[in-house]
């Protein structure tokens, strides 16, 4: 029987938790299961009830866990099963939810369906996973151009049985079939297993790719990706999905969010329409691609794009639920990114940052340290961990030696070791996240930029952002309210309006290091009241125009107290 789905996550702001970078308890340097339970109250205390928990599975690390070898165990760096149900007991007494990474497009090499599935062609799990003969006299060439999202082709060689298996991401990260029935039966089995033990749903990683075209033909010219056109959004992609929901996900109050890899806003009704009974909600790329080349060259920060791809979200029907992200384990820093993350006016940057998303219709999420304006990192080559990081340095090296310079500033700017850098706790020694020696190097920074010591100051990101999230709680005009954009064409500042029945907010941002003015006198806010700035200003009325600081952010509200 179907559980009524109260999609309590349309009232919910979530935090990110990268596990082992959170909080280590036993001092290994790895963060822990231990470590998150010893931060409930702290999460509790900002505000947050709702946690997407990166994967804890057991996994070799190959890719930091998203290489699964066992989905219904615990890796051991990170504790235990028991310590798992003690973590999820003490967020129920706190009323925090909690969506944990759900990765099934691939597992790892090491999972023993995969290593069954090497054994033989008439080995049971053999179809687990997509195996093809190579093409030319001897086998040896590729089935088709289709390349690894971490560099060179998707397929891989295996002598045994002289095939070649499909990987989108790393060699290690064998793709499953999902053309197999019994493939899609284990990944329902998993679901119910980790819901039984009190999960509330599933953040689906790559979730987009699971439907292959089974002609497997040759992707379209691509310098850097080939392939995608064939497997994002494949033909089957709506029956997996709906098997899944139907069987598993939709019998529970649950939370389905997919990492939308190639997918937009067109694609939304289709997946995430409430009426689908597909997927609940989709992180996807398109706000991350605005200032980048190809996916991944760094470019000048357009505002204006910026505001069109909120825009497209922002006006969807109502029953496609946009999911709110600046920040996550696969995105460089904010702060870093949309403005001088280092500078005198970093405090008010990663303020306003949050009043620019926190106001939108959709679920926020908050990446860890993102709330105490976390930033990115300087590292040596040597100090990167990332696979992707590791992968396109050694490929450079190896080929193209004289852009090392440029790639080393690219890398500084868009590899996910920025946001991998443990939690700023303290400014003890090692930002209080370990008294071991620490997996990856601290930011230095944390000397200045900690939780500490921003619980201690008023007016600190971190006691904003709490303001910002009880602000956000409950207020039916940020959930339900209608969205008008104003200047669109703007590239200093992001004004919106927020409305619901008599009452409306006007939200303005200064995305520039310069004080600017703006012309108010035509939106219909003469009189409104300011209720949040991330200034010292108090009890201020709009007029025809106003300053913004450097970074400013201002929230306005006007009642019509006539209707």
């Amino acid at each position: 029987m179907e559980t009524k789905r109260t999609r309590w996550y349309k009232d919910a702001v979530f935090y990110q938790i990268y596990p082992r970078s959170f909080c280590d308890s036993n001092g290994d340097g790895i963060g822990d299961l231990q470590g998150i339970i010893s931060k409930l109250d702290y999460l509790k205390d900002l505000g947050i009830n709702a946690v997407w928990l990166s994967p804890i599975y057991a996994s070799p690390n190959d890719d930091n866990g998203y290489d699964i070898s066992d989905y219904r165990q615990i890796m051991p760096e990170f504790g235990t099963l028991d310590d798992f149900k003690e973590m999820v007991s003490e967020m129920k007494k706190r009323d925090i939810k909690l969506v944990m990474d759900l990765v099934v497009n691939h597992t790892s090499d090491e999972h023993i369906w995969f290593q069954e599935s090497k054994k033989g062609k008439d080995n049971p799990y053999r179809d687990y996973y997509i195996w093809k003969k190579g093409k030319g006299k001897d086998g040896r060439k590729v089935p088709n151009n289709w390349t690894s999202r971490f560099t060179g082709s998707a397929w891989e060689y295996d002598e045994t049985t002289d095939e070649f298996y499909l990987h989108l991401y790393s060699k290690k990260q064998p793709d499953l079939n999902w053309e197999n029935p019994k493939v899609r039966q284990e990944v329902i089995d998993i679901c119910e297993y980790w819901f039984a033990l009190g999960v509330d749903g599933f953040r689906c990683d790559v979730i987009s790719c699971i439907s292959k075209n089974q002609d497997f033909p040759d992707g379209k010219y691509n310098l850097v990706l080939r392939g995608d056109e064939h497997f994002t959004l494949g033909p089957r992609i709506h029956e997996f999905l709906n098997e899944l929901y139907e069987k598993s996900w939709g019998l529970h109050d649950s939370m389905i969010v997919a990492e939308a890899i190639g997918c937009g806003y067109k694609d939304a009704p289709d997946l995430i329409g409430e009426s689908r009974r597909e997927l609940d909600t989709m992180i996807t790329f398109e706000l991350m691609e605005v200032d980048m080349f190809m996916n991944f060259l760094p470019m000048k920060f357009n505002l204006k794009k910026f505001k069109k791809v909120q825009r497209n979200w922002q006006e969807l029907p109502a029953d496609c639920w946009p999911t709110l992200y600046y920040e996550n384990h696969d995105q460089p820093r904010s702060v870093s990114r949309y403005g001088n993350g280092e500078g005198i006016y970093k405090k008010q940057l990663a303020q306003m940052l949050a009043v620019s998303y926190m106001m939108l219709r959709g679920t926020p999420y908050v990446y860890q340290g993102q709330e105490i304006g976390m930033s990115n990192i300087k590292l040596k080559d040597e100090e990167y961990l990332d696979i992707a990081s590791i992968q396109v340095f050694d490929l450079i090296k190896k080929y193209f030696r004289p852009i090392m310079p440029i790639a080393r500033k690219i890398m500084a700017k868009r590899a996910r070791d920025n946001a991998r850098t443990p939690m700023q706790w303290t400014s003890e020694p090692n930002a209080g996240f370990t008294t071991g020696t620490p997996w990856m190097k601290i930011n230095p920074n944390y000397a200045d930029r900690n939780v500490e010591d921003q619980k201690k100051n008023p007016n600190s990101e971190l006691n904003f952002y709490k303001k910002l999230i009880a602000f956000r709680k409950g207020n039916a005009v940020i959930r339900d309210g209608s969205f008008t954009e104003y200047f669109p064409n703007s590239k200093k500042i992001y004004c919106f309006e927020r409305a619901l029945k008599n009452k409306k907010y006007l939200v303005i941002c200064n995305f520039k290091e310069e004080s600017i003015n703006v012309n108010v006198d035509l939106l219909g806010f003469k009189g409104a009241k300011l209720v949040m700035s991330n200034y010292a200003k108090q009890d201020e009325i709009l007029g025809d125009a106003i300053r913004l600081g450097v970074y400013e952010a201002v929230i306005y509200e006007y009642s019509n107290t006539e209707n």
